[in-house]
């Protein structure tokens, strides 16, 4: 029963990583209908990003909260502005082609993204810097660490605001009116340009901490690593019902159990 124990919460905070991946996924296909073979990748650029800042940070000797403040604020501005560069000059010109023309600019998109980070930061593995040292909380005869413990509560808090901004916001009611009809959405006063924009921001930016939790829970980074990890988020996607965000959620936590 430990065993059973321990692998359940190994996949809980697998999980909730996978679910914010598949959030990226899931709120562009709603909107767009197209699947963004290149958000894992995005994700991937978020991880060395915030790697390159702790390795930066820490040297310099400064505490280790403010070192992950900076680098996940650094990684989401980096990869939301990724996100937008690549809504603008490879998905905005083929929104009325043929679906497999934006399905092939995706997977070219995120070969581009792969050896542009290969030639950046190199093909090998990358360590993490040792920042914590988390604590064993003793549950059931498993062990759930500190980090563990703040990177599912960090994950759950992060989708549950989404759900309450798509829900509740101006913004979100524009995202669910261009996800039901882009034509009659922009009669109606909406920017449909800016929504998929921020959708894409948004989306990328959610990639950028997934990214940050993928280097401390493991502690290294690599060029490659976003490929098996967006398969993965675009399994879950799909497994709770693609273009719905509650779904993506479920479908992370459920596939990240199941693996373990």
């Amino acid at each position: 029963m430990d065993i059973f124990a321990q692998q359940l919460i190994n996949g809980l905070v697998l999980g909730s990583i996978y679910a914010l991946v598949a959030l990226g996924y899931t709120m562009v296909y709603g909107i767009l209908g197209l699947i963004n073979f290149a958000h894992g990748d995005i994700t991937m650029i978020g991880a060395l990003v915030a790697l390159t800042i702790v390795q930066a940070l820490a040297a310099a000797g400064m505490p280790a909260p403010v070192v992950l403040v900076v680098a996940g604020g650094g990684a989401m501005m980096v990869c939301a502005a990724l996100g937008l560069s690549i809504e603008r000059v490879a998905y905005r010109p083929l929104r009325r082609a043929p679906r497999l023309a934006p399905l092939i600019t995706a997977i070219g998109v995120s070969i581009l993204l792969q050896y542009s980070a290969a030639l950046i930061w190199g093909k090998q593995y990358i360590a993490m810097p040792k920042l914590l040292e988390p604590a064993a909380i003793d549950i059931a005869g498993a062990q759930l660490t500190t980090l563990q413990l703040a990177i599912f509560l960090l994950a759950c808090a992060i989708m549950a605001a989404l759900l309450w901004f798509i829900k509740a916001s101006r913004m979100g009611r524009a995202m669910r009116a261009t996800e039901q009809n882009p034509d009659v959405a922009g009669l109606m006063g909406v920017n449909t340009n800016t929504v998929i924009a921020f959708t894409f921001v948004l989306g990328s930016a959610i990639g950028a901490i997934a990214g940050l939790m993928i280097i401390l829970y493991y502690g290294i980074g690599h060029y490659f690593m976003g490929f098996m990890l967006g398969l993965k988020a675009f399994t879950a996607a799909v497994l709770g019902g693609i273009g719905n965000v509650g779904g993506a959620v479920l479908g992370g936590l459920l596939l990240g159990v199941i693996e373990s």
